[in-house]
């Protein structure tokens, strides 16, 4: 067993505020910790703290003179400006990132030693990075893309990375070919054109090369490429990963986390419109709901399959393109994460975090999938260059809350001071310290898997399976979102210049379903090639033509969870709704249907013709939040028209208004009036569209609604924002907005 030594100060999970932002003293190992500035108080003083009288003018031979080279104060600010931007990551350089806490619902202990799995009354400190993966660090939140969602658990074993995305598959099945993949969805290396979009002929002719993508393109064509906030996106491991026991016992498992306020998207254009309203608009709803107190939540779902099981299935576990469905192995719902509290400073916190997939501890391991392997490799290598060397793991925000003993030495930015004669092993001058931990004293032994095998460049043939999974995927979707992956594909391929690309990809789409590729090539103004194309794939030889791909059917016809249709659509807790007023409106049906949605949990705002306070018609004043000219409808979940007289013919009159209203119908939201307010909506485009008579199942499929402001017209309100939208509305009823 290893010989105890004292703790630093900073070694607790209780102490996890003050490990991340330590103060400048010596603990007891004779460590200086780093310090986080903390402007309350302070003198001003250099790095190397000596007091500076002067900040604001350089050393000078004469008031008007030369500044002088001896000048090291300004030569340290400067110094310090020039590089205090570190190269941004290759990819998932746009990301946002919060505080918060794990806790699982009861012992684990069948499949898992994992500490912070098998204690329901410990509280693991975590934080979370949300990304998008291709644009850069300025590129827009609501680019259509995969999603990145990377979780840290600072457990008493040390750091746990749990590094995913909001997708559970990925494009290609072996990391040898993760730099292509990225290089040919990155801006075309001739003009750097286009930013943060696959829509572009290097993608696309990568990606109709390479049908190992097919599953992968689906999704990323799909509704999850466009979530609606963080906060209503899954995420999942993508790998399947090994749980041990204290047995010595494996069990295969997939991770997922599961939104509790259910998945959720938002619409092409829309997501097109919020980019240029609001390209902060997901790293906003984030920090803004923690900032009000919603904080996000999680569950922790695994599924566990048992080691004896490897080979039961259709599809190969260790294939990073296939994901286990869940009616064959249900998601176990283990434990929740809360999002509670928001980096102090986002560079020091969100940009220097260093995820990595190596990061484990006792009781989980990896499996032999080739993409994973291939990133473990890569996490360290991208963390020595981005962080400026080996010693990014003592940057406040990637230290563990254990002591940390080993030696390793020296190197660009230590800031550990150790003492000793010592910093090899083993040793006698210094009692053999720091020493190995016995596999039975909690010591991270790797599984004993066994291996025999020859050295080769090749795939197993349960890889070639490309297409039956990306085709369950298609077919479980509902008919609003098939449309939208349709639209997608159409759209992207669209901006093709290279015809032989798109042919090629409509034999691809052929593979999957046929009337898919049928409806793309009408939108793209081909037909489909007469003969399809072979499902090719890259072999060892690399030589496409000599490969056929294996034609698989799923056992299942469709898959419940893979559509969003199917998510929680029970709460509006969160979502903004817009209040339009103007003067003159009734203040008591304003009050009544705000206070009735702030109950819910919803975030309120009156958007009206100016800014400042409207005259309600009893003279009351209210507030208002935003202007027609600085509000947008993208922005909002759903909107409520305030009845009075003269705000309804102000509104009706009022062209923003009524933009506002046809692209909130357009986008699929909610909408509901006063009574007094029929107006309004006759001045809108849509009116012309909707049924005559309602009833309650009528305004629940079309999400319309007009009526008093009575308890009973609030509640169906709120049932009709937590639908969230009316995808079906779409085809028939589209607009100009």
């Amino acid at each position: 067993m290893s010989k105890k030594k004292p703790s630093p100060k900073m070694g607790t999970e209780a102490a996890i505020d003050k490990q991340l932002a330590p103060q400048p003293e010596n603990d007891k190992t004779g460590q200086l910790a780093a310090h986080t500035a903390d402007a309350a108080d302070e003198q001003m003083n250099t790095n190397t703290g000596l007091p500076i009288n002067d900040d604001q003018n350089s050393l000078k031979a004469g008031d008007r003179g030369p500044t002088l080279l001896e000048d090291f104060i300004l030569r340290e600010k400067i110094t310090h400006f020039d590089h205090e931007r570190i190269p941004e990551r290759v990819v998932h350089a746009r990301g946002s990132g919060a505080h918060g806490v794990f806790q699982v619902y009861k012992p684990l202990s069948e499949v898992t030693k994992a500490g912070f799995l098998n204690d329901p009354k410990r509280e693991t400190p975590v934080f979370v990075r949300f990304s998008t993966v291709a644009g850069s660090r300025g590129s827009s939140d609501l680019a259509r893309d995969v999603r990145g969602f990377a979780v840290r658990f600072y457990t008493t074993e040390g750091n746990f990375d749990l590094v995913g995305n909001n997708m559970p598959v990925f494009f290609i099945q072996d990391a040898i070919k993760f730099p292509d993949l990225i290089h040919a969805v990155k801006p075309e290396p001739d003009n750097e054109i286009p930013q943060a979009a696959s829509a572009h002929d290097t993608f696309w002719d990568f990606i109709s090369l390479m049908p190992e993508s097919a599953h992968m393109i689906m999704w990323a064509m799909s509704d999850r490429a466009l979530p609606r906030s963080y906060r209503m996106m899954e995420g999942f491991g993508v790998h399947t990963f090994r749980l041990i026991n204290e047995a010595g016992k494996a069990s295969f498992v997939k991770f997922h986390w599961k939104p509790l306020l259910g998945v959720h998207s938002v619409a092409w254009d829309e997501a097109q419109n919020i980019s240029g309203k609001d390209p902060d608009f997901h790293r906003r709803d984030l920090w803004d709901a923690i900032e009000s107190g919603a904080f996000p939540e999680w569950e922790l779902g695994l599924q566990i399959i048992p080691e004896e099981d490897e080979f039961k299935y259709e599809f190969d576990l260790l294939d990073p393109t296939k994901l286990v469905p869940e009616e064959l192995v249900p998601v176990q719902r283990v434990g929740k994460l809360t999002l509670n509290r928001n980096p102090d400073n986002f560079f020091a916190e969100t940009e220097q975090i260093a995820f990595h997939l190596g990061h484990i501890v006792p009781g989980i391991d990896f499996s032999n999938d080739p993409l994973l392997q291939g990133r473990l490799f890569s996490y360290t290598d991208t963390q020595l260059t981005r962080l400026g060397g080996p010693n990014f793991q003592e940057i406040p925000i990637n230290r563990p809350i254990v002591p940390v003993y080993n030696n390793q030495r020296d190197g660009f930015m230590r800031q550990t001071i150790n003492k000793g004669k010592t910093s090899y092993s083993p040793n006698s001058l210094g009692n053999n310290d720091p020493q190995q931990v016995k596999e039975a004293d909690g010591g991270f032994v790797s599984y004993q898997e066994r291996i025999e095998a020859r050295k080769l460049r090749l795939r197993n043939k349960s890889f070639f399976d490309h297409f039956s999974q990306a085709r369950l995927f298609f077919n479980s979707q509902s008919e609003p979102e098939k449309n939208h992956i349709i639209d997608a594909l159409t759209f992207e391929l669209g901006k093709v210049k290279n015809v032989a690309i798109r042919e090629r990809m409509l034999g691809i789409l052929a593979q999957i379903d046929e009337g898919l590729a049928t409806q793309v090539a009408y939108g793209l103004g081909l037909h489909l090639p007469p003969d399809l194309p072979a499902n090719q794939s890259i072999p060892a030889d690399g030589n496409p033509a000599d490969y056929q791909s294996v034609q698989v059917e799923s056992t299942l016809a469709k898959s419940a969870p893979l559509s969003m249709a199917n998510t929680i659509k029970d709460t509006i807790k969160s979502r903004k709704v817009a209040i339009l007023a103007a003067d003159g409106a009734n203040a008591a049906s304003v009050s009544a249907i705000k206070s009735k949605l702030t109950a819910e949990g919803a975030l309120v705002e009156i958007i009206a013709p100016r800014a400042g306070f409207l005259i309600a018609e009893n003279d009351e004043q209210i507030a208002v939040d935003q202007s027609f000219l600085t509000a947008a409808s993208v922005l909002f979940d759903a909107v409520y028209v305030a009845g009075g007289t003269n705000a309804v013919a102000t509104l009706a009159a009022e062209a923003n208004a009524i933009h506002f209203l046809n692209e909130a119908f357009k986008h699929c939201k909610a909408i509901a009036a006063h009574d007094d307010a029929m107006q309004v909506l006759e001045a809108s485009y849509f009116s012309k569209k909707l049924p005559a008579d309602y009833n309650e199942n009528t305004v629940l499929s079309e999400g319309i609604f007009v009526g008093d402001a009575s308890e009973n017209f609030a509640a169906l309100f709120v049932k009709m924002i937590a639908q969230h939208r009316f995808w079906e509305r779409e085809k028939p009823r589209l607009i100009p907005a």
